[in-house]
């Protein structure tokens, strides 16, 4: 679909939302329903509420057709990770735009208006938001962590296959420069590189892995520093 068209994608967006908000409104009334001892009102809410969600889904895959998956089994691992790595973005997207601007607005505007509670909501949900946003943060960075794994893993697999074949086995070492040198958690593989740090952990670039405090921990599996150990790299041959 083609979504130069400003007005289709503006019309896109506000379906979505009318369907999103839709689906969310009938779950209420399906609570307020079966609270008053309603139960037949109440399956009859939540029933369209889920078509409202089939509604939204069909609108957001126009909107958004790098997401949409046909055949998981035709997707390579990096096609998958790709897909996964967007969701991910568009999660702190929404998020960040929430508590720093939308709710911050809105409270501004409750507490000139002397709304008191609303303002108390807005203040609340954008503290909520800002969790959330912190929360996909991290989880972006784990996925990205995984895939350097992943990649030690499978060099690992195909050094030992070549050596099963007749090769001859790779010779590895770690590196003497404290600043370069690579470090390894020997509980998930997690492999920390001082050129990059951790930011999401504190830790700027640049932070070689003796400078790192005591209290830093494995940002995959929660392992403490003392659990990693000097990763040997490939030497040129």
């Amino acid at each position: 679909m083609d979504l130069s068209n400003f007005t289709t994608l503006q019309n896109l967006e506000a379906a979505f939302g009318g369907e999103s908000m839709a689906n969310r409104k009938y779950l209420f009334f399906a609570e307020v329903a079966r609270k008053l001892g309603f139960k037949d009102l109440a399956k009859l809410f939540r029933e369209t509420a889920e078509q409202e969600t089939e509604h939204a889904f069909a609108h957001f895959e126009l909107l958004h057709p790098e997401l949409v998956v046909e055949d998981p089994a035709a997707l390579t691992d990096e096609q998958k990770r790709e897909i996964v790595s967007r969701c991910l973005s568009l999660a702190i997207e929404g998020e960040t735009y929430e508590y720093t601007t939308m709710y911050p607005d809105f409270a501004a505007a409750a507490q000139r208006d002397r709304d008191n509670p609303a303002a108390e909501e807005f203040l609340k949900q954008a503290q909520e938001s800002g969790e959330h946003a912190d929360t996909f943060r991290a989880a972006a960075h784990r996925f990205g962590l995984l895939k350097f794994i992943e990649n030690y893993h499978a060099d690992r697999y195909t050094e030992a296959l070549e050596v099963i074949n007749g090769g001859q086995p790779v010779t590895r070492v770690a590196s003497d420069d404290p600043n370069t040198r690579k470090w390894i958690c020997r509980q998930c593989s997690m492999i920390y590189d001082p050129v990059t740090g951790d930011p999401d952990s504190g830790i700027a670039p640049g932070t070689p892995f003796e400078a790192i405090p005591d209290d830093w921990q494995c940002p995959i599996c929660g392992a403490t520093k003392k659990t990693f150990i000097p990763f040997e790299e490939k030497t040129a041959a």
